[in-house]
């Protein structure tokens, strides 16, 4: 499984996120959006034009803001 998780340091969502996903010993890269027009373009393409974090691509599938309840459905 290849995750890529797109969010921002000050973000609480995606802190919650990535320390489950540390938790759970699950490889993932973590790509910072602030100043990183690659990776806006990337979010506001897949969200409809907005800049939701985080935002997965777990093997080519997008999960916006998926929460811990749903992220732990879609791992295992």
């Amino acid at each position: 499984m290849r995750i890529k998780v797109y969010g921002a340091d000050w973000c609480p969502d995606c802190i919650r996120l990535k320390n489950f996903l540390y938790f759970k010993k699950v490889e993932f890269e973590y790509i910072i959006i602030s100043d990183n027009d690659d990776a806006i373009v990337f979010l506001e393409g897949v969200n409809n034009g907005k800049r939701v974090i985080p935002t997965l691509d777990i093997d080519g599938k997008i999960y916006a803001n998926p929460g811990i309840q749903e992220l732990m459905k879609i791992i295992t």
